[in-house]
């Protein structure tokens, strides 16, 4: 295992096991256990921030420090961690999109992705979505890439083909293809696609709802329909 897939499963699996801590109502007399579940989630923090910067190294130093807590917790006796399968951590999720003007909906989806193992988000070429769209997106794809590659969420970002939608998944083989909510694809007709080009069967979820952010705007085009509003307009001719 490289070392940026041994990075992401430390900083993957610690944010599991505090994700399972926080639900528990835990208290521990002359103990400050909040204290110790707070340095953790700082450390695992850290990692994320090294991880997404490329330094697999010191993300890797972070990611350990909190294990080190969580587990010195639980020998103490004070917490019991549920540590997920490191072959879930492990799985390949495959998830693609336009990903211009990137908002709150984006960072939930990549979110929800990770929980179900490494997240490798293909960002679609500049004319494929002039093609498929009619129009050209508003940020051209490099930058498009750059800003989805630098989300904590994502463990690799890169450019689609511009052949077809099917040479980005053989690039990746993923266990799991996550759909997002208005993607034109129906689940199982798209796992027998793949069966039939590339000889297994993923699984293949969907994101089932946009989430609402700012005002009730719901996609990239919300945004760009109150920028091109009338007041935001006066706003820029100023």
């Amino acid at each position: 295992m490289e070392l940026k897939e041994r990075v992401w499963v430390y900083i993957a699996g610690a944010k599991r096991a505090l994700e399972g801590l926080e639900k528990e109502d835990i208290r521990v007399s002359g103990f400050d256990v909040d204290a110790l579940l707070d340095a953790a989630k700082r450390y695992v923090g850290d990692a994320e921030y090294y991880y997404a910067r490329g330094d697999y190294a010191t993300a890797l130093a972070a990611a350990s420090y909190a294990e080190g807590l969580i587990d010195a917790l639980k020998y103490l006796g004070v917490v019991e961690p549920r540590w997920p399968e490191r072959r879930l951590l492990e799985r390949r999720v495959f998830l693609g999109g336009t990903f211009d003007l990137l908002h709150p909906g984006h960072i939930e989806l990549f979110r929800a992705a990770s929980t179900l193992g490494k997240p490798y988000v293909v960002v679609a070429r500049d004319s494929t979505v002039k093609r498929i769209k009619g129009k050209e997106p508003v940020l051209p794809e490099e930058a498009r890439l750059a800003v989805v590659g630098s989300i904590r969420y994502v463990y690799e970002a890169f450019l689609g083909s511009e052949k077809s939608f099917m040479e980005s998944v053989a690039r990746v083989k993923p266990d799991i293809i996550f759909l997002g909510p208005d993607q034109p694809f129906e689940e199982d007709r798209l796992a027998a696609e793949v069966e039939k080009e590339l000889g297994y069967r993923p699984e293949v979820v969907r994101f089932e709802e946009k989430r609402v952010f700012a005002g009730g705007m719901r996609s990239s085009s919300d945004i760009l329909r109150k920028v091109c509003s009338g007041s935001y307009c006066r706003l820029l001719d100023k």
